[in-house]
């Protein structure tokens, strides 16, 4: 049959355009007429004219032609229509192609009046009475009709003018003014025909039955050789008169309505017929369907299953959602007898759409894990729906580029036309989301919205895919640890779930920042973190003391980077020698620090004090106090032996009104009297040893402190520092850079002065070649530096205590 195929239904012609051929193409229509010109067909002339043109089964295109149509070419009882159809790719339609589709149908006999509703017009055709004439009467001549009506004009159409009854008033148009309106009028050898558009302003609402119809009574005047006639031309069609109840559609047709009936006082019914798509149905057809049709006194009514054979269902958009109407196209003839029109035959085109119903779609998981691949389907769609493109974490991506993002997406065809769309992804796309979730289990979620859009209503709307797989893939991180003489070290492996997760040691994050400030070591490679925490650090837990030494433990935890649930646990323990914890220095000086062991949780180490309970600690931690005090001080005990002499003290914790100590932790110190060492020597000429002078970059700091201790600095906030005269100043110069420990810092020369210049006038002398200022009233005093947690090479540093002064001249007081 080719992209057209021709079919003759009555009075009306269909020709159907192929889908396949016509599919996403731009057409163009135009009608063309006995003399071959192509008249370009628009909503207005295809109403004016009898076409029309629908969109039916998703993709088909059909136009109707009636009978009586503007360009049909009518002999005897056949008419024939011919269309012209370009088609193109673009809009603009160049390089259109042109098809020509001509077809003739036979029909008759007429009845004396025929009324067709079709979608886009009203038409009503009536026989036309002929007036016997005498053989060879002469013609009427112009002059005669001008005489006779100033309005008529010969040439013009047979019909004169129509006269359309309101109910306020009576109005008449000439031919010319009609056609102005948008009326089609003709006239033949038989009939004479009125066609109205549903849009024509002389239509009135007519209510019969409780069912509206729009309605025109007319009467049309002609020509007719010395006569002019007049026809009665009234139209009616229903406007709605649809129901739906029960899934069921229920049209209702009220019988024998005042316009249509207007002088009539007898009615027979003659025939009453219904189909599909101008297709009569016999009643063992429309039983099979499951329709009825019934022809009571005053109406006729169809009912007809929603989603029954002869319909079909079409995509839908409402709100944004996805949903469906059913759709049917029927069709009533009903042809009664009156006492005044004889034979009346009324055809009712009636597409019948029911109410939007939302449709759930189905997203089926079908991932094939074993390849990591997922793989979800969705639908199914009815066959006007497209996939036009991807929406992937925020950017929305054409179907053709989005294999370009690892998505490969295609259509399934079912046998009945419906279609489902399936996506396809690897499961280490970038976009698809991986979650740990427990033991060795990971989840995968692919989370895509997927955009679409209906032919050919253009409507669109999105389907948000969101699938979730779970996986036995799931590597987590593992962890080795060993210690040093001072340190504990944790080295943890990386797994492929930890991406996101923190270190923790108890609640403190522990960052490179932070593992600096504690003199700490953290190192991430990518693969491994290495963490490596002093003994003696805040985040030490103490376990227990025994005699070969003391248990310390680090705990470390994972952390989920969102969330902050705990993923992973780690801990370490070591036994250290209790010689970490004590110095027993030759001048008799001993440094000892005592630790909070984890089961005293309420011990306050601030509140730590030896035997004499004036002794406390010169440096205190969280978890340390530190004592430093000579042997013969603080309550120290002292033996001796042949060979020894051992001094012992305590480290006590007491309670609020408490004189038994909650913690002791007892130490000693054990000093050889008498020992002979044997050591072999060889003498060797070696040049004496000699330092070389030499230049270098240095990085030096110069700190004030707030106490003796030297663990509280002045901060840049805090300046100026108000002091009193004579009070003490403690200054610490410590060497930054480099980080050697052979290096030595020793101070020679350091003066004050008046002003921030170091070379401003007056000056005076603080440290001389290294040594205290012998003029000055109050000598430097030098500060031991020893070893900590703040200080690693106790030789970068020097400690000096200056008491407080001005500059004077005279007895006046110097200032700037």
């Amino acid at each position: 049959t080719g992209p057209m195929s021709s079919e003759c239904l009555g009075n009306l012609l269909r020709i159907t355009l192929s889908a396949e051929y016509f599919e996403d193409k731009y057409l163009s229509f135009s009608v063309v007429d006995q003399t071959g010109i192509a008249w370009e067909l628009d909503e207005a002339m295809a109403s004016q004219c009898g076409y029309t043109v629908t969109y039916r089964n998703w993709s088909n295109i059909e136009f109707r032609a009636s009978a009586l149509s503007c360009h049909s070419r009518l002999e005897k009882d056949m008419f024939t229509v011919t269309i012209q159809i370009k088609a193109s790719h673009t809009p603009d339609m160049k390089n259109a192609e042109t098809h020509l589709k001509s077809a003739s149908c036979h029909y008759g006999p007429w009845s004396p009046r025929e009324l067709v509703c079709e979608s886009n017009y009203m038409e009503v055709s009536v026989t036309r009475e002929v007036p016997q004439t005498v053989k060879d009467f002469i013609q009427d001549e112009h002059e005669d009709w001008t005489l006779a009506f100033p309005e008529a004009k010969t040439g013009e159409a047979s019909i004169w003018q129509i006269a359309f009854h309101q109910p306020e008033e009576k109005k008449a148009l000439l031919v010319s003014d009609a056609w102005s309106a948008g009326y089609g009028l003709n006239t033949t050898d038989t009939r004479v025909l009125l066609r109205i558009p549903y849009t024509a302003v002389q239509i009135q609402l007519v209510e019969a039955q409780g069912i509206t119809f729009s309605a025109v009574r007319s009467s049309t005047f002609y020509k007719q050789q010395w006569m002019i006639l007049v026809v009665d031309t009234a139209v009616a069609c229903p406007v709605d008169g649809v129901d739906y109840a029960n899934k069921t559609i229920i049209w209702t047709v009220p019988k024998y309505i005042q316009p249509l009936s207007a002088g009539a006082t007898r009615f027979k019914d003659v025939l009453v017929e219904a189909g599909v798509d101008l297709h009569k149905l016999s009643a063992k057809e429309m039983a099979s369907r499951k329709y009825v049709l019934s022809n009571d006194l005053n109406a006729i009514t169809m009912k007809i299953p929603i989603g029954a054979e002869g319909g079909y269902y079409k995509t839908s958009v409402s709100s944004g959602q996805h949903g469906a109407k059913y759709t049917i196209n029927l069709f009533l003839e009903h042809q009664w007898e009156d006492n005044k029109w004889g034979l009346t035959k009324h055809t009712i085109i009636k597409e019948i759409e029911t109410p939007f119903e939302q449709v759930e779609l189905a997203i089926t998981n079908n991932s094939n894990l074993s390849a990591r691949l997922m793989n979800v389907t969705v639908g199914t769609f009815l066959p006007d729906v497209e996939l036009v493109n991807l929406t992937i974490e925020g950017a929305t991506i054409a179907v053709a580029a989005a294999v370009q993002h690892g998505y490969l997406t295609y259509e399934i065809r079912y046998a009945n036309g419906n279609k489902a769309y399936v996506i396809q992804v690897p499961l280490d796309a970038p976009s698809v989301k991986k979650e740990y979730l427990r033991a060795d289990m990971r989840a995968y979620t692919l989370n895509v919205t997927l955009a679409f859009i209906t032919h050919p209503t253009s409507e669109t709307f999105t389907v948000p895919v969101i699938t979730v797989s779970t996986i036995k893939d799931a590597v987590l991180p593992s962890a080795s640890g060993f210690c040093d003489g001072r340190n504990l070290q944790l080295i943890i492996t990386r797994g492929n779930v930890d991406q996101n997760w923190l270190p923790f040691i108890s609640d403190w994050h522990l960052t490179p920042e932070a593992a600096q400030k504690y003199n700490y070591s953290l190192r991430d490679n990518g693969t491994h973190w290495a963490i490596s925490v002093p003994f003696l650090s805040s985040h030490v837990n103490y376990e227990d003391f025994h005699t070969s030494g003391i248990k310390a433990s680090l705990h470390l935890s994972l952390k989920d980077g969102i969330t902050l649930d705990n993923r992973r646990d780690f801990s370490i323990s070591c036994r250290f020698s209790s010689s970490e914890l004590i110095q027993c220095l030759p001048n008799g000086t001993v440094v000892v620090t005592a630790v909070k062991l984890v089961g005293i949780a309420d011990l306050d180490t601030s509140l730590l004090v030896l035997r004499d309970r004036q002794c406390k600690p010169s440096l205190v931690t969280e978890k340390t106090a530190t004592f430093k005090f000579n042997v013969n001080t603080c309550g120290t005990s002292r033996k001796f032996s042949s060979t020894t002499m051992t001094y012992e003290n305590d480290v006590l914790y007491f309670r609020p009104g408490n004189d038994t100590p909650a913690y002791q932790l007892k130490f000693v110190c054990l000093y050889t009297i008498k020992q002979t060492v044997d050591v072999q020597y060889e003498s060797k000429k070696n040049p004496p040893p000699s330092i070389k002078p030499g230049f270098g970059a240095l990085a030096l700091s110069l700190k004030l402190f707030k106490e003796k201790s030297y663990s509280d600095p002045y901060q840049e906030s805090e300046y100026p520092v108000v002091k009193y005269l004579r009070e003490a100043l403690y200054f610490e110069v410590e060497l930054l850079q480099p980080e050697d420990a052979r290096l030595e810092l020793n101070l020679d020369d350091c003066w004050a002065t008046n002003s921030q210049s170091q070379d401003s006038l007056p000056q005076w002398p603080i440290l001389i070649n290294g040594c205290e200022n012998s003029e000055d009233s109050y000598r430097t005093v030098f500060h031991e530096v020893n070893y900590s947690l703040r200080v690693k090479f106790p030789q970068h540093l020097k400690r000096f205590e200056v008491r407080m002064f001005t500059f004077v001249h005279g007895t006046t007081l110097l200032q700037e």
